[in-house]
């Protein structure tokens, strides 16, 4: 397997997992938080898709499908385009309402984009610096496993948070 084909078969695993969590819920199920305070699974799914799109885009030097494709408009959120879910409120946590269909057409999306993206990857090319305000300094390979850690860890929790709400009455 290369570098490439592993990152995929990694990333390919989000969008089901995430699609499990919230598949069968409606807008409020999808908002309603397991304690106070806590993330909803809206906001999970919806972030997950957002930091993704955010940092592959900036490693592919190309548009956001957020802002590209129009699901900025489809989402009709309170925030700026820009934002990713990164130091949000917990009331701004609680704005982000979506369907189930609209939360995992975005994230597919975003999924599609990213594959297309690694695919175009040789094995020398997750070699090069991509960000030296850290150290050490970051490589892209170092970034798209961060990227993937993110997400794994997020659809992980919607996983939970559905368990939370639905089957531990």
């Amino acid at each position: 397997m290369t570098p490439s084909e592993l990152l995929i078969e990694a990333f390919s695993r989000i969008p089901s997992t995430v699609e499990r969590a919230v598949d069968g819920l409606s807008e409020d199920q999808l908002a309603a938080r397991p304690a106070a305070g806590a993330n909803t699974l809206a906001w999970l799914a919806w972030h997950i898709a957002r930091g993704q799109d955010a940092q592959v885009a900036d490693l592919a030097g190309s548009e956001q499908v957020w802002t590209a494709d129009g699901w900025v408009e489809r989402f009709g959120l309170p925030f700026p385009a820009e934002a990713l879910g990164y130091g949000m409120s917990r009331d701004d946590v609680g704005r982000v309402r979506a369907s189930a269909d609209l939360l995992v057409g975005y994230l597919r999306a975003v999924h599609e984009r990213t594959v297309a993206y690694v695919r175009t990857l040789s094995p020398e090319d997750f070699d090069p610096v991509v960000d030296d305000a850290w150290d050490p300094p970051v490589t892209r390979g170092a970034r798209l496993v961060s990227i993937l850690d993110d997400c794994t860890q997020h659809a992980g929790q919607t996983g939970y948070v559905r368990g939370l709400l639905f089957f531990n009455r």
